[in-house]
């Protein structure tokens, strides 16, 4: 299967109906076709309390537009199922009741086919009320949040599907033609230098962006250094193979309990046969290449690592200083390799999008001046700015469209199902 790239979401706010309904059936679409590959036992699979089955994913999002837009906006508009908004609900308290995450994977109702009917419903409906004259510019901002909102819920699909798969011994591919990448030599590390002073941290742009995006607001900074790519398979091997995860000395307090409670050894999805490492792709079990940035490892691995380089991670403001002019490309979904790819060795600050999502020393807390937005959807973001860091970039199953300089992403620490790496920094 090749994906088609999906319609990147608007830098400007437009007003012309017929633009925001491409943008609607583009994202959408995206959706069911990231689920083409999957047979019908995979979409109800729950293989931990963090991730949700294919078929909640695409009824959340549904239950979204149905929520937010359809039954505010749309006059005389009759709710699929009254049972849906129980079902789906995530985590928005003020909408009302809502099915324990952990037992997402319990719901052999509604059938597949039924939350695909959900879906060609809402989307009838969201077509008629998208094609009403004089649109009222609240609505176009939900749509475009919606869309936002779905694009992180592909994102998650594939993550939470990995994860899924790979708890089957069979270890199942997703798709058969992911590939991992040739082995060749890593791009050489480097440091690329930038001086220090004061910046102005957060979205300034006249497009779309989260509310943890904001306000905009001035940071000093020292000089620093970020390293010119991501840290490899290879590099994380050498960290392994020097007792790495037998030193308490590189480890933070609770991230060393990790080690020891859960027994980590390697990243997520890493496995040793006949002597080789292996890890777990969209492909099934491949060889590990040691040109391939390390990607499903937590934040305490990944400042381990970092301690034990003589580096530390980056800040989330040093980062988006670094990519504050760099292009908003890379490995990400629509490259279709669903795989985190070696540097290609160009000599400058490479994989700042795509790949994987980068950690930073930063915890994830509010902008200077934040305020969440009123009513339930104020709840999408402020209120996790507690016991989180931030992640900066996008990975390769990222949509394009969804990334840029002041995104943040946020996980707990101990996160490994995500497509997390991490770059080093200094001074």
């Amino acid at each position: 299967m090749t994906l088609s790239p999906p319609v990147a979401l608007p830098l400007e706010a437009r007003s012309a109906n017929h633009d925001l309904i491409a943008q609607y059936r583009a994202v959408r679409s995206l959706s069911e076709t990231l689920c083409q590959p999957l047979e019908v036992e995979d979409y109800g699979v729950q293989a931990m309390a963090d991730v949700s089955p294919p078929k909640w994913h695409l009824a959340h999002t549904t239950w979204f537009f149905e929520t937010f837009l359809l039954r505010p906006y749309l006059s005389e508009y009759r709710e699929f199922h009254p049972g849906y908004g129980y079902l789906f609900n995530s985590y928005y308290e003020a909408v009302g009741d809502r099915h324990p995450r952990p037992q997402r994977g319990l719901l052999s109702r509604p059938t597949v086919a039924e939350v695909y009917d959900y879906r060609a419903y809402v989307n009838e409906a969201m077509e008629q009320l998208l094609q009403q004259p004089d649109q009222s510019s609240a609505v176009a901002e939900l749509v475009t949040l919606g869309l936002h909102h779905e694009q992180q819920h592909q994102e998650l699909l594939l993550t939470d599907l990995k994860y899924n798969l790979a708890v089957n011994p069979l270890y199942p591919a997703y798709r058969k033609d992911v590939a991992i990448a040739a082995a060749k030599p890593p791009t050489p590390l480097d440091f690329v230098g930038f001086p220090g002073g004061l910046y102005t941290i957060g979205h300034q742009a006249a497009g779309f962006a989260f509310d943890n995006e904001g306000p905009a607001h001035p940071a000093y900074l020292q000089d620093f250094a970020l390293a010119n790519r991501l840290v490899t398979n290879g590099e994380y091997l050498e960290f392994m193979a020097d007792g790495g995860y037998q030193t308490a000395a590189h480890w933070l307090a609770e991230g060393w309990a990790m080690v020891q409670s859960e027994g980590w050894q390697a990243p997520l999805y890493w496995q040793q046969r006949d002597g080789q490492w292996m890890v777990f792709t969209l492909g099934g079990l491949k060889p590990v290449n040691l040109a391939e940035p390390v990607s499903h490892v937590s934040y305490f691995e990944a400042d381990a690592f970092a301690q034990w380089r003589g580096c530390r991670l980056p800040t989330e403001a040093e980062w988006e200083v670094a990519a504050a002019t760099a292009p908003t490309q890379g490995n990400l979904l629509a490259t279709d390799h669903l795989h985190p790819q070696p540097a290609a060795g160009s000599g400058q600050l490479e994989q700042l999008y795509g790949d994987t999502w980068e950690w930073t020393q930063s915890a994830y807390l509010p902008y200077p001046g934040f305020r969440p937005a009123p009513g339930a959807v104020g709840e999408y973001n402020g209120k996790f700015m507690c016991n989180q860091m931030v992640l900066r970039g996008g990975s390769c199953v990222t949509p394009p469209g969804h990334v840029r300089p002041s995104y943040r992403n946020f996980f707990p620490p101990s996160a490994r199902w995500q497509f997390s790496g991490l770059r080093l920094a200094k001074g």
